[in-house]
């Protein structure tokens, strides 16, 4: 007779043989460790080791599903035990549970409050809820819990840098590569914030190092690619690129920085391909979504934009760039409120978002419906949240302060190059009096083209300023000891308006490009004209409008124009009217008044021409937003050809937007013989219009209400004869006007500036 077994003999069986099972798992002969955990926890169906190495062991196979129920009996078995609840968090995370192991890894900490791993894999959790900010929180308490843990500082330093953070970041992985040199990770992520902050050469040196520790990684590799972009190097970009795809080809992140690259070098239909292969090798992979919506944009494919933003925004509701963009293609689309709302989110959720904020004043200038004092309210927000924090820093100026000596002038621009402001730039850099001015380029480029060849012809100093920090920028033109320093980008792409706000040089203003005032009080002055800026709406302005005895602007036209042509309506026998203006500027307002127009004139006809409206989708809906206002679709000719000379000649009268007016074109127009109708309006961006006619002695043809508009435009169409004068003699007009004097108007800036510098020096002379 065989005596029973004693609870001691059963308990020294199990323990055997958990320590079997625990020898299995060590060797990692999973296969046969699963098969004997399954048999213990039949046999001993309350111990809890039996289930959790069950589990363990089909986690270490990718069985996750599968160590699911394991490492859920385990923590029944043991509910006061913190790791059996921290390793049901990690299957449930990895099985997609998020809410569920976010509860139990709240209940491990419960249980050990400085439970660093568990705080670390909760931190882990919430980035994958989006909640950015409990997943920092989080990591900051497993660093706390274990100052030495190395991948705690490199996750939180993704998520700072993530929120916009990226000198926090910067701090953060240097505290990781401290603890441990050779972490891989960290020292990627480290080059990726120095890129941010605008270090590139350190960024280089970053990925050069991580190139050395591991030769064949790939993320190394795509990392310098974007890097390379980044620093204008779009052919060792994509040779970077290239290695790293070959070493991980179906890497989604890989594909994406592929396409980034083709979208600088406008190869767009490849870059699509590359986003859609990205989205093929991950679906929920935002950025690919981000990308691809950006590149349709640059299609003119507006509402698939729209689509792939918005799947963006589904994807990683927390990322600002993924708001941000779609905020930019509904500006696109002329949905104001729409683009509003989404710039806005994107500042809750990253206040330091300098881009953004800009992008935001930029669709407020365009507002049919805000008033200038609501929008210039927006602009003293910017100054709050980006200039002010600068002032406690700013230092005196140690300037040569002879009477008359030559004045040093920087002009910082992302635009030198072949951009629509070159009509504008080009000319007074061209006249410049060298004896009177020292004249340096501070070159904000990704590339360089024909037209920054001429420009480097017209500069006494030639400065690239790609990759350089605010920071070290401000230094160097503090260095250079630039008397006069002239922002002529706004808040445009690619503006360095964070320079202006450490008052790098004594005197500083702003000019040309954006068409309105900055909002920072570091910039003295705004460089303009009376009709630009008429008396009594300096409140709107940040800056002290420095009005011109003239105009604030000199034109150049661009070459192959060709000669102006006779009257279009003499041939069509109607009157033909048309805008080369972008969607952003029609609104409602304008449909409303242009439909008002074309009603008056039942034979009349309507051209709109821009990029924007190069797809049938675009112009549809345009069409349907006349017809909404009565106007048949056949009376409208909406398209795009570019260069637009010979749509200007199929045109008789140019129609101008508001409020928010049209800029290069109405030159254009009125060197081509068509004259325009324009509505005065918000200080500066509705009085461009304004100010151009009254330089070519035309303010017969400004508006002041929606109703003179209407009259003056039927008044030019009911004379052809004398519309037909006007066309044939409005070229030599501009080209014996101010508007076209280019050495004139060269003096009289270089009289500005002379004037500004004295002001400076008498305020100084009175402290």
């Amino acid at each position: 007779m065989t005596a029973p077994h004693s609870p001691q003999a059963e308990a020294n069986s199990a323990a055997q043989a958990i320590q079997a099972l625990s020898t299995l798992f060590d060797q990692g002969r999973l296969t046969e460790a699963v098969a004997l955990a399954q048999a213990l926890t039949q046999r001993y169906a309350h111990h809890p080791l039996a289930w959790t190495f069950l589990g363990a062991a089909y986690q270490q196979m990718g069985r996750d599903a599968d160590a699911l129920l394991p490492m859920q009996r385990a923590a029944t078995l043991l509910p006061n035990d913190p790791s059996a609840h921290s390793n049901l968090g990690i299957v449930l995370k990895k099985v997609g549970r998020l809410q569920e192991a976010q509860v139990s890894y709240q209940r491990a900490l419960q249980l050990k409050p400085d439970f660093a791993d568990a705080h670390y894999n909760l931190g882990l959790t919430f980035k994958l809820l989006g909640q950015p900010q409990q997943a920092e929180a989080s990591y900051r308490r497993a660093i706390q819990s274990r100052p030495d843990f190395v991948a705690a500082h490199n996750n939180l330093g993704v998520v700072l840098h993530d929120l916009g953070r990226a000198d926090e970041a910067e701090a953060v992985y240097r505290r990781a590569l401290a603890l441990q040199p050779n972490h891989l990770q960290a020292c990627d992520n480290l080059a990726a914030a120095l890129r941010d902050l605008g270090r590139l050469s350190e960024a280089q040196d970053c990925l050069r190092r991580s190139l050395t520790l591991k030769p064949d990684s790939a993320q190394a590799h795509g990392n310098m690619a974007l890097l390379q972009l980044e620093m204008g190097d779009l052919d060792e970009a994509l040779r970077s690129c290239q290695r790293a795809l070959t070493l991980a080809p179906d890497r989604a992140e890989l594909h994406n920085t592929l396409a980034l690259i083709l979208l600088q070098d406008a190869r767009l239909a490849e870059a699509e391909a590359s986003c859609r292969q990205a989205i093929q090798c991950r679906p929920d992979y935002w950025e690919a979504c981000n990308t691809l919506g950006t590149v349709l944009s640059q299609q003119g494919r507006l509402f698939e934009s729209e689509g792939w933003y918005r799947h963006a925004v589904e994807l990683a509701p927390a990322q600002v760039a993924a708001h941000t963009n779609l905020g930019g293609v509904l500006k696109d689309l002329g949905r104001l409120n729409e683009a509003h709302a989404c710039y806005r989110r994107a500042l809750e959720l990253n206040p330091k978002a300098c881009d953004t904020f800009a992008s935001l004043l930029f669709v407020l200038n365009y507002h049919p419906d805000q008033s200038a004092q609501a929008i210039y309210a927006a602009y003293e927000g910017f100054e709050q949240q980006f200039g002010q924090p600068h002032r406690a820093a700013w230092r005196s100026h140690t300037n040569d302060r002879s009477p008359g000596h030559r004045l040093k002038v920087g002009y910082v621009s992302p635009a030198l190059r072949h951009h629509s402001s070159r009509h504008f730039l080009e000319p007074l850099l061209a006249q410049h009096d060298h004896n009177a001015v020292e004249v340096y380029a501070y070159a904000e480029l990704a590339r360089e083209d024909a037209v920054t060849e001429r420009y480097k012809g017209y500069v006494d100093h030639w400065v690239p300023t790609r990759g350089m920090s605010d920071e070290a920028l401000a230094q160097r033109i503090r260095d250079d000891g630039i008397d006069i320093l002239v922002d002529v980008a706004g808040h445009t792409a690619g503006n360095r308006l964070q320079v202006f706000a450490r008052k790098p040089a004594p005197v500083s203003l702003h000019w040309l490009d954006f068409g309105y005032t900055t909002g920072l009080s570091a910039i003295d002055y705004y460089l303009t004209d009376w009709p630009t800026v008429p008396a009594g709406s300096e409140a709107l302005f940040s800056e002290t409008p420095w009005r011109l005895d003239g105009p604030g602007l000199v034109y150049r036209a661009a070459e192959g124009m060709g000669e102006v042509n006779a009257l279009p309506a003499a041939q069509n026998g109607h009157i033909t009217f048309g805008s080369l203006t972008r969607a952003v500027r029609i609104n409602h307002h304008t449909v409303r008044v242009w439909a008002e127009l074309l009603k008056r004139l039942p034979n009349a006809r309507l051209i709109i021409n821009s990029g924007d409206y190069r797809t049938t989708s675009m112009q549809d809906e345009l069409a349907e937003r006349f017809a909404q206002n009565g106007i048949e679709r056949e009376r409208l000719s909406i398209g795009y050809h570019s260069p637009p000379w010979d749509v200007l000649r199929q045109i008789d009268i140019a129609l101008d937007c508001f409020p928010h007016n049209s800029g290069t074109t109405l030159f254009e127009s009125l060197y081509l013989g068509v004259p325009f109708v324009t509505l005065a309006g918000r200080p500066s961006v509705g009085t461009l219009g304004s100010a151009i006619l009254h330089g070519v002695g035309h303010p017969e043809w400004i508006a002041h209400s929606e109703a003179q508009y209407v009259a003056i435009a039927v008044a030019l169409a009911a004379d052809l004869p004398k519309l037909a004068a006007t066309r044939a003699g409005l070229r030599a007009e501009m080209q014996a006007c101010p508007l076209m004097d280019e050495a004139g108007f060269a003096r009289r800036v270089e009289a500005a500036y002379r004037g500004m510098f004295e002001q400076w020096l008498s305020s100084e002379s009175e402290r």
